[in-house]
């Protein structure tokens, strides 16, 4: 299950891992899109879904940042999903459309502000990474900007290429082809440091010290399915990332492999759930 649309950065993850799943177990694994609401749609299906461990949900960053974006949800992320493992981090790229006159991240901090109010970010929805990325962005070099939220990444990405909007803090995964293709203008990458995928590129933090923004994907289940069941997906999907046909194609895209056990990425999960807490109270931002 992808809380996201098709094409953008969770479903091209997913759909890796699931080929290599499906290659492992014999079984074969259907990626179901259920975007909206910042994830939370997806995210609900499963956590009332049979914990049979053929019910699965993509993860991403979007679950952390919900606990704080959302004044009541119907369920509550860490208390009624598991964690599985991990699959990969990914930065995120502050890439504009090539009709914006920029091409360094100060030329474009100067060009919002002399063009204050005009300049408009697009995010795959309220509490995405793109979307929290730019907020970072705003509260550490003081712009104005216009956060325009769309139904999942991809139709963000499109506009984006369009002109319809200026500027996206999009996920590597998803963008990386535009970039390399001269579609798009990549200023800088939201890790702290540059991205091997593009190594040419500067980090935004040698601008502004202390920005990281990252995306986190990996798998988590229903509480209450069974310990047997969660480590024998576990152990597959770590087979899975350790692959090196998936580890050169997540690289590729840009991602760090993160291999690990449920409560290695049950404490990713807690510490990023902790630091966009500031981020999220500090925008005032609220969902759609």
């Amino acid at each position: 299950m992808v809380g996201a649309a098709a094409g953008g950065g969770a479903d091209i993850i997913s759909r890796l891992i699931g080929q290599q799943l499906a290659a492992q177990l014999g079984q074969q694994f259907i990626i179901e899109n259920r975007p909206g609401a910042g994830t939370n749609i997806a995210t609900e299906a499963v956590v009332r879904a049979a914990p049979d461990g053929y019910t699965l949900l993509m993860v991403t960053a979007s679950n952390a940042i919900n606990a704080s974006l959302y004044d009541t949800l119907n369920f509550n992320f860490i208390r009624d999903l598991a964690p599985v493992a991990g699959i990969t981090r990914v930065p995120n790229v502050m890439e504009v459309n090539l009709s914006i006159p920029v091409r360094t991240v100060p030329e474009f901090i100067a060009y919002a502000k002399a063009n204050r109010g005009r300049v408009s970010y697009a995010s795959g929805g309220n509490g995405t990474t793109q979307h929290v990325s730019g907020e970072l962005f705003k509260m550490m070099t003081g712009i104005d900007m216009q956060h325009i939220p769309y139904r999942g990444a991809g139709p963000a990405l499109t506009d984006l290429l369009g002109g319809q909007v200026q500027l996206m803090f999009d996920t590597m995964t998803a963008s990386i082809e535009h970039i390399k293709a001269g579609r798009l203008r990549a200023l800088a990458v939201t890790t702290a440091t540059r991205s091997e995928a593009l190594p040419d590129l500067p980090a935004v933090a040698e601008f502004l010290r202390g920005y990281e923004s990252t995306a986190l994907y990996g798998i988590a289940v229903p509480r209450s399915t069974p310990a047997a069941i969660i480590d024998k997906l576990n152990r597959e999907i770590n087979a899975a990332v350790a692959d090196p046909k998936i580890t050169a194609r997540l690289v590729g895209l840009g991602g760090s492999v993160q291999p690990g056990s449920p409560a290695d990425f049950g404490k990713l999960i807690a510490d990023e759930t902790k630091k966009w807490d500031k981020v999220v109270k500090f925008s005032g931002a609220k969902p759609d």
